[in-house]
């Protein structure tokens, strides 16, 4: 077992061959086999990633870290971030978003950087403050952030959209149709949490938690407030990060970094129609329709009542509403 796991893992790290050959392990509604850390599922890549980070990051104090679990609004939040602290030196015409997705500016160090060793070069990282992504749950990540004041901003979304969205990707990475089998597959697997980065409610959970116990360190925002009131939040995530509006900004910066941010943009942009990730993947395919409440048209009722008692029995006392 040992051995096999060691010739899927890149790199050549045997102790975390070892450690994972030892952890409780599942099946993912696509046959990949998840393995649970701290909690929570991971494949057998992502979690040699974790690992990797957990050993070797050295955190510095002005690190941003945007977290999210997979389809929440990851890409169009990184985006907004980018554009808030870039607004002082770029102009629309050379700024940064249109020479590279908003992924390729905040990395993901268990996808990317760590993947393959615990001591990466990270000198290309010239952005200040540095910028990093995850989809690692609150309690994971600190592992590696040790005690670091860094600012770490959470966004969440309806499950049932995140799980739509996760299933268009999933389809469009694997250039296949949208099969109603693969959604019901996938669906069973929210439900049940053994899904890569899951349950979903342990994730959320985790940050909400880590924003009530440290509101100067943990920014817990949702998709769906994004989406309502922009300006609001968006002023808000400027002042947790310590780059706050002045009053002449917000007479024309924050519309201007909505626009330049906008789904429609971001879409249209060269570098996303015909760019790919460092690892494959197009650029196009993180892009799709943003939509709230998009899930009714492919949920049937019976479905989303399930995964909404799910989640409300595994919120309950938490003062979190969905």
């Amino acid at each position: 077992m040992e051995k096999a796991i060691s010739k899927n893992l890149r790199g050549d790290d045997e102790e975390n061959a070892s450690l994972i050959s030892a952890l409780p392990s599942d099946v993912g509604f696509d046959g990949t086999k998840l393995f649970k850390y701290q909690g929570c599922w991971h494949d057998s890549t992502s979690l040699q990633g974790i690992l990797n980070f957990q050993r070797g990051f050295k955190p510095q104090d002005t690190d941003i870290i945007v977290a999210s679990f997979p389809k929440c609004g990851t890409t169009w939040l990184k985006a907004l971030i980018v554009a808030l602290l870039e607004r002082s030196n770029h102009s629309c015409d050379d700024h940064p978003l249109l020479l590279d997705n908003p992924h390729g500016l905040v990395p993901f160090p268990e996808l990317r950087l760590f993947m393959e060793t615990s001591k990466p070069d990270l000198t290309s990282i010239t952005s200040s403050p540095r910028l990093f992504s995850t989809h690692m749950p609150l309690h994971t990540l600190r592992v590696a952030l040790k005690n670091s004041p860094c600012k770490i901003v959470y966004v969440w979304r309806d499950v049932k959209d995140a799980l739509v969205s996760f299933w268009y990707f999933k389809c469009a990475i694997l250039k296949i149709e949208e099969e109603r089998s693969m959604l019901e597959s996938m669906f069973d697997s929210f439900c049940s949490g053994v899904i890569n980065y899951g349950p979903f409610w342990e994730h959320v959970l985790s940050y909400w938690k880590g924003s009530m116990k440290d509101l100067k360190s943990v920014l817990f925002l949702k998709y769906e407030e994004l989406k309502t009131e922009p300006h609001v939040q968006l002023k808000k995530l400027a002042e947790f990060l310590g780059c706050p509006f002045t009053v002449e900004e917000e007479r024309g910066s924050v519309e201007e970094i909505l626009e330049l941010c906008s789904l429609r943009n971001l879409k249209n942009l060269e570098i996303n129609k015909t760019g790919r990730t460092t690892r494959g993947a197009a650029h196009k395919n993180f892009f799709r329709k943003g939509e709230v409440g998009g899930s009714k048209n492919y949920l049937t009722p019976q479905m989303e009542k399930r995964i909404d008692m799910i989640i409300a029995e595994h919120f309950q006392g938490s003062d979190l509403e969905f």
